[in-house]
């Protein structure tokens, strides 16, 4: 009898830590599941920090599955937007402006690039067929741009801080980057305001800068943003990616000779910069000022883009940043 009650005590015993880890198993927090995101990216130097994130597993870290999607234009960005195709986006104020005219569709959550005194994001390119070297031959002369981006208020305030009239002005627009850089080189376009490093390779090519934004780089910079619907259903999400970014800068700024590869796979770099083209270093965390988003906006209404006004804090949100 001793031995049979021994053995129901121990019986017992397990029976019970048997039920005990069934309980913590059920209890323990479940790993949670990887928030899918579809980030657009244009052929620009900006882009170069996403393809880091992802190249270093710096998404994954995170706990995100980001699909990079390229687009070759704003305008075809901004469709990808307008359709919920696209989740995230490198864009800047203006058109954030243009898209929550009647509502807060998308939210600044990050610059991507800033121009500084020694580094350009955008120029004013002149063909080599041209003949222009100077800002003044620029009067009058046609221009080529991506209207409704930074690119085509940009072009404006760096004229008009050239002491350019209104009427010295004109632009065409050529949304697509490639077809910008093929009627410059052919000659069939006179100027064009290109980003880096488009607009090296079109000075390798004979082309003359003109004017880069680097001589007002108050007025120059791109931004991340976000679709605001998925920002505010997956807050975590936007910090995370945010600070896979903010790792992927570092990690870029402490040797930029590293990525030269990287560019050149995902269309950045031409085939003819490699070797030549220095990246630059690249802000850390911030978003545009309240001053530089005015100016944005006080453009926009000039040119009678937006009637009233646009708040602020209905486009850029600093709560995400790291």
């Amino acid at each position: 009898m001793i031995k049979n009650s021994r053995f129901s005590q121990w019986s017992k015993f397990v029976l019970l830590l048997f039920v005990l880890l069934i309980f913590l198993t059920s209890c323990a927090p479940k790993a949670t599941e990887k928030t899918t995101l579809k980030f657009a990216v244009l052929p620009i130097l900006d882009s170069l920090p996403m393809y880091v994130a992802q190249q270093e597993g710096l998404f994954e870290k995170y706990n995100l599955d980001v699909e990079l999607v390229p687009v070759s234009s704003g305008p075809e960005r901004d469709q990808l937007v307008a359709a919920n195709q696209i989740d995230g986006m490198i864009n800047e104020v203006l058109t954030t402006i243009l898209n929550n005219r009647t509502k807060k569709n998308v939210v600044i959550v990050r610059f991507a690039r800033a121009a500084t005194i020694d580094t350009p994001l955008f120029s004013i390119v002149a063909s080599a067929k041209s003949g222009i070297t100077s800002v003044d031959q620029l009067k009058g002369v046609k221009i080529g741009i991506s209207e409704g981006t930074v690119i085509a208020y940009l072009t404006d305030r760096m004229l008009q801080k050239e002491g350019f009239a209104p009427d010295d002005i004109v632009t065409v627009a050529v949304p697509k980057i490639p077809d910008r850089v093929t009627l410059i080189s052919n000659g069939e376009l006179d100027a064009g305001t290109m980003p880096e490093p488009v607009a090296s390779l079109l000075v390798l090519q004979g082309a003359v800068v003109v004017l880069a934004d680097n001589k007002y780089p108050e007025y120059s910079h791109s931004a991340i943003a976000f679709r605001n619907a998925f920002a505010e259903s997956n807050p975590d999400a936007v910090k995370g990616f945010l600070a896979a970014i903010e790792e992927a800068v570092v990690t870029i700024n402490a040797d930029p000779t590293k990525w030269e590869a990287t560019l050149v796979e995902n269309n950045i770099l031409p085939a003819p910069l490699q070797g030549k083209f220095q990246v630059p270093v690249f802000v850390t965390a911030g978003v545009p000022s309240p001053e530089q988003y005015a100016d944005v906006l006080a453009w926009a209404q000039e040119k009678e883009l937006i009637s009233g006004d646009v708040p602020y804090d209905q486009c850029i949100s600093s709560e995400f940043l790291p």
